[in-house]
């Protein structure tokens, strides 16, 4: 017996269970040949599993191709009414999304247009539940996929129709708040995108204010390497401001060790993490222990992840780092630690880098020396670098509440999927009375 199987076997004694083509019509998909262009271009929806592994949403209504009438007759698919359940079962398989729009998809989907009494959106999020199933049963050589006729017989829970509804509202409740907290979350991402360029080419004024735009005010700025920068800074080769850095050890590592390193894995917008950890014996660090705000700089790997960089924190009380990364060492009393890591994250500051990096076999390399003939423009005052640092802080501040915001979200949601969607949970008396949500 299947993990799912087990799954069907525990549920509530007055749910049923039906084989999928007995709570819907499975519709296959279809491709109008391409060497036809009065196939293509008119207004049914053309779906493929693409669109659908990366949406980000239940309802799926925009397509980036439509075909026409003809092409849909002439394709062996069938026009999909609205509200049913596409499932990815090619390559990429239980992927699902409810089309809002009627609409027909390519070759990779069984979809179901269900009858009365089965809700599509307790289905569709009853699909996470049904993913294992359809890739224990897929077949394949070249790529898995599972058949119409075991796609048919795969059995799927028939809660009560009142329970089917509430618990799809329930459940698409936290998903509203999810994306409501993942909205907020992009938008904060591009207003530090913008606010990081501004504060890093323009500072802090004396009144705590972002310094006028050169455009607003042309006499606040100067010439430099760089262009316009601000009358109080200095620019100069990024040598000036750091003048040494360290290579990591370069001792073979391990998942148990002494000593726990970090790697290029670790870093993520400037920031240290401890996951997937390596380890070195003590007597391989010769000294290389990190102190906080060390600011750490990835120098070879792909052209996409040179040049990644992070701070350290001092989440661990000792901990080293690998060869291909370098400890970048300011002067402190020219340049805050937390400044030049900002500034290394910067995009104009990466492509400056990446002009830099030497081609090798595999990957690209930038070596310190090389790094450190970039140039950098940064305030004179290691005040005003505070205050940008603290203002970039603070809005990093708030983009991590919201994550961990949407991580508990998430958390919750599937908590609330065990339990609601195999009746674990009953939400019987909250219908009776009249509950919105359930409190388990």
């Amino acid at each position: 017996m299947s993990d799912y199987q087990q799954l069907l076997a525990e549920l509530p004694s007055d749910w049923s269970t039906l084989p999928i083509n007995e709570v819907g019509e499975v519709i296959s998909g279809g491709t109008p040949s391409r060497n036809n262009p009065s196939y293509w271009g008119g207004g049914i929806p053309w779906v493929t599993p693409s669109e659908v592994t990366g949406l980000a949403q239940k309802h799926l209504e925009y397509t980036e191709e439509k075909i026409t009438t003809e092409g849909l007759a002439q394709s062996g698919a069938k026009l999909l009414p609205v509200n049913s359940l596409l499932i990815t079962t090619r390559a990429s398989l239980g992927a699902a999304a409810l089309n809002s729009v009627p609409a027909t998809t390519n070759q990779g989907f069984k979809s179901i247009a269900f009858g009365n009494h089965f809700s599509p959106h307790y289905y569709y999020h009853w699909s996470a539940k049904l993913k294992s199933e359809l890739v224990r049963l897929a077949s394949g050589t070249t790529f898995l996929e599972i058949s119409g006729s075991e796609f048919r017989k795969v059995s799927v829970p028939v809660p009560p129709w009142t329970e089917q509804t509430h618990i799809a509202r329930i459940l698409d409740t936290v998903d509203t708040q999810i994306q409501k907290t993942e909205a907020l979350i992009a938008k904060l991402e591009k207003v530090k995108e913008g606010l990081l360029h501004d504060l890093l080419t323009r500072g802090i004024d004396e009144n705590g204010q972002l310094r006028p735009s050169p455009e607003q005010a042309p006499e606040l700025y100067k010439d430099s390497p760089l262009g316009l920068i601000p009358r109080e800074w200095v620019c100069d080769q990024l040598k000036w401001f750091v003048p040494t850095a360290d290579y990591g050890i370069s001792s073979s590592l391990s998942d148990s060790g002494e000593v726990p390193v970090l790697r290029m894995n670790n870093f993520q917008d400037g920031e240290a993490s401890l996951g997937s950890l390596k380890f070195s014996p003590a007597s391989s660090i010769s000294g290389l222990t990190l102190q906080y705000g060390d600011v750490l700089f990835n120098r070879t790997n792909s052209i996409d992840h040179v040049g990644r960089t992070g701070i350290w924190r001092g989440q661990l009380p000792r901990v080293s780092f690998a060869s291909y990364l370098v400890r970048l060492n300011p002067d402190q009393e020219k340049l805050s630690p937390e400044y030049l890591n900002f500034w290394l994250n910067l995009n104009s500051t990466k492509n400056m880098v990446k002009r830099y990096a030497t081609p090798g076999v595999h990957q690209v390399n930038v070596n310190p020396t090389n790094l450190r003939k970039v140039y950098m423009a940064a305030p004179s005052s290691i005040r005003e670098q505070l205050k940008v640092v603290d203002a970039l802080l603070g809005l990093n501040k708030k983009i991590n509440k919201e994550q961990h915001a949407a991580a508990k979200l998430k958390s919750e949601k599937t908590a609330l999927m065990d339990d609601l969607l195999t009746g674990r949970v009953r939400v019987t008396p909250l219908l009776e009375q009249g509950q919105p949500t359930t409190s388990a």
